[in-house]
């Protein structure tokens, strides 16, 4: 991507937390850049394919984000895609964005563009959630009683769902990463010896309290 390209993706990410999906024109983009809006047509026909090529652009930011994820095992990387995904990068911006890209998704069963380019990071977290999973399984870290693959679509559901829900009616993106969290250390992680002899006698503790 040439610098005016990114300069464009720029201005197109600050239009559409101004103006939303709807009611975008190539002229708001333009007043976000130096550039004239000459140029914009010049690289991009129409607003679609401009379009397209910020979803392209912001799959290959995203794709970045979570390939540059420090975690020490599969466990805290798990952790880390969530936080990831339901964190906000900008607190100030953040909702305005959110709720654009989700006008710009519900496009996509008429549009084919747009359907791609999200088909594409549906698939994207999907597969590192799933090979995460599958890493932690051969290390042990995780279960080994569980489908890998089922258990990453269900994740992209609630993460997706979660995102939804935020920009529809506020619901705090914060509790459905703590539910997460704490589903992935309930029903996914391995329980060592330690921990099941810690059971044990926690749950012989109450049964000897008990009248």
């Amino acid at each position: 991507m040439t610098t005016t390209q990114n300069e464009l993706m720029e201005a197109t990410y600050v239009a559409l937390c101004k103006h939303g999906y709807a009611s975008l024109r190539m002229q708001d983009i333009a007043a976000e850049s130096s550039k004239s809006k000459g140029t914009l047509h010049y690289h991009y026909d129409s607003k679609q394919e401009l379009l397209s090529a910020f979803l392209e652009y912001l799959y290959d930011s995203f794709a970045a984000r979570i390939d540059a994820l420090e975690a020490d095992g599969p466990d805290e990387r798990l952790r880390a895609l969530i936080e990831t995904v339901l964190s906000p990068r900008d607190g100030e911006t953040e909702q305005e964005f959110r709720t654009a890209l989700l006008e710009i998704k519900a496009q996509g069963p008429y549009d084919d563009e747009f359907r791609v380019q999200l088909e594409a990071f549906d698939h994207l977290l999907h597969e590192r959630l799933e090979s995460t999973l599958l890493d932690g399984q051969e290390r042990g870290v995780f279960r080994d009683d569980f489908d890998a693959e089922s258990i990453a679509d269900f994740l992209v559901t609630v993460l997706n769902g979660a995102q939804t829900r935020h920009v529809a009616v506020g619901h705090p993106p914060e509790q459905t990463r703590a539910q997460l969290l704490d589903y992935v250390d309930r029903h996914l992680v391995a329980t060592t010896d330690a921990d099941a002899a810690n059971g044990t006698n926690d749950a012989n503790a109450a049964e000897e309290r008990s009248p």
